[in-house]
């Protein structure tokens, strides 16, 4: 089973920085997830969204003050400040925060002190540790909201095809993620890598919204649609609900029959997000005990944002095995 750090370490650091994939790397992470937009001038940057004022300090910036905007993100209002809005040079004067300072305090001892990476970035980052720590560390790109970038004349498969071909990433090193099929259906005929289809436990893809196919994610579950995810990618990356769905109580509920399914199409199952604090918990689980219940339903692969405790439980169930 592989761990895939979620953002980085980011149950112990400022998500999508360099000292989260750093830490994710020590902490056993097989590969390293990067969310990525684009900046005005189309370099790819590590942010979970485009809007930025929870993520970075650009509200402290005057120089910024004018470019705090509303906008329609995927159908839905979002008020701040946007990657796309700002050139490479410019987001280089930002610094990274905590984007969860409640929950998770002691992240905020980290605020500020480090840069906003590029794809580049975190690519030669897993290199370095994959050289230092002896083993292969690959990176697991999610590209976010492509729809709406290609609007805006910054397409986000054809600027990273051109970076993965630029910086030599091939099968073994890179898979790319999206939850619009029709962004991962461009990759597929752009570049050699595996692509993984991200399904929500509701709702429906962006991209099916636009064009007017009533499909929702549900729709891609069945054999059919099973079957057509097959046809331009590799791995199927359900929310976490849709393999093992919780009860009214909150516990654990019976596995579902998704991750055979899934098999059968000729896909793997990577499953997200796992997350140690009791919010985010099973009733009755820490997150050791919940990961053990995932891999018993034979999942391929993990989203943590805790590593360490994910490739603890992959390496005691190895163990077990032998």
């Amino acid at each position: 089973m592989q761990v895939i750090a979620h953002r980085g370490a980011s149950g112990y650091r400022p998500e999508h920085t360099p000292a989260a994939y750093r830490l994710a790397a020590a902490l056993g992470a097989d590969h390293l997830e990067p969310d990525l937009v684009a900046t005005l001038d189309g370099v790819l940057v590590a942010r979970h969204e485009n809007e930025i004022s929870g993520t970075t300090d650009v509200a402290d910036h005057p120089v910024f003050a004018d470019r705090r905007i509303t906008k329609i993100i995927d159908g839905e209002a979002v008020t701040g400040w946007f990657v796309e809005d700002f050139t490479y040079a410019e987001l280089c004067t930002l610094t990274a925060r905590e984007r969860m300072p409640a929950l998770r305090a002691a992240n905020t001892a980290y605020d500020g002190r480090e840069r906003i990476p590029t794809f580049d970035d975190v690519v030669a980052l897993a290199r370095q540790e994959s050289a230092r720590l002896g083993r292969p560390i690959g990176v697991v790109p999610e590209i976010k909201h492509p729809a709406y970038f290609r609007r805006l004349g910054l397409p986000l498969e054809e600027l990273l095809a051109e970076r993965l071909t630029a910086l030599g990433l091939g099968p073994d090193e890179a898979m790319v993620q999206s939850f619009e099929p029709t962004s991962l259906r461009r990759l597929a005929v752009m570049t050699n890598v595996p692509l993984a289809q991200l399904v929500d436990a509701g709702g429906a893809p962006n991209d099916f919204r636009r064009t007017g196919d009533g499909r929702t994610f549900a729709d891609l579950l069945g054999p059919a649609g099973l079957r057509e995810i097959s046809t331009y990618a590799q791995v199927l990356a359900p929310h976490k609900d849709l393999v093992v769905p919780r009860t009214p109580t909150g516990a654990l509920g019976e596995p579902t029959r998704l991750v055979e399914q899934a098999h059968r199409a000729g896909l793997g199952v990577y499953v997200w997000t796992f997350r140690a604090e009791r919010r985010f918990l099973p009733t009755g689980l820490d997150l050791a005990g919940e990961l053990a219940a995932f891999a018993a339903t034979g999942i391929d692969g993990v989203f943590a944002d805790h590593p360490d405790i994910a490739a603890a439980t992959v390496s005691r169930r190895t163990a077990l095995k032998v």
